[in-house]
C-alpha cells in the first residue's frame, strides 16, 4: 500500500511539472509576440514625420515627393489666412510664393501646398521659411524655419 501511494505521488509530481513547462512555453510565445509588436511600434515612431510649430504655425510637416517636389501641410493662425513662404539656403532665395489657409486669425486654418525646387549646389541645405507679412510695414513676422531634406 505504501509503495502504491509513493507511485501515485511520483506520477502526480511528474504530471504537475509537465503542466508547468507547457505554460512556460505559452508565456515564451506571448513574450516573443510582445517583443515583435514593440519593435514594430518603435519602427513606426522612427518613420513618423517631424512636425514644426511656433505662435502662428503648428503641425507643419514636409513630405518629399518624387523628384524635386515637396508637399507642405499644417495649420496657421494668420491675418486674412494668407501664408507667405520662401525656399532659401541662407544666401539665396530659390523660390517664393503664398498660399491661403482655410480660416484666418484668430482661428486655426489648415493649409496644404506643393512646390518644386532644384538646388544650385549639391551641398546647399535648403530651408522652407513660413511667415506672415506685417500689414504695417511689410516685414516678415512669426517666421518658421523648416529644413528640407
Amino acid at each position: 500500500m505504501k509503495s502504491k501511494s509513493i507511485y501515485i505521488f511520483v506520477l502526480f509530481v511528474l504530471f504537475a511539472c509537465h503542466k508547468q513547462k507547457s505554460n512556460e512555453n505559452i508565456n515564451d510565445k506571448n513574450l516573443v509576440q510582445d517583443t515583435v509588436l514593440f519593435k514594430q511600434t518603435e519602427k513606426i515612431e522612427k518613420e513618423k514625420v517631424k512636425e514644426f510649430s511656433n505662435e502662428r504655425f503648428r503641425k507643419v510637416a514636409v513630405d518629399k515627393l518624387e523628384g524635386d517636389k515637396f508637399r507642405i501641410q499644417g495649420e496657421a493662425r494668420v491675418f486674412e489666412a494668407t501664408i507667405n513662404w520662401s525656399v532659401e539656403d541662407g544666401h539665396y532665395v530659390y523660390n517664393e510664393g503664398f498660399t491661403t489657409a482655410t480660416m484666418g486669425a484668430p482661428e486655426w486654418g489648415k493649409f496644404d501646398f506643393t512646390f518644386e525646387i532644384k538646388k544650385s549646389e549639391e551641398i546647399a541645405v535648403l530651408n522652407l521659411v513660413l511667415f506672415e507679412v506685417s500689414a504695417e510695414d511689410g516685414s516678415h513676422n512669426y517666421t518658421l524655419l523648416v529644413p528640407l531634406k
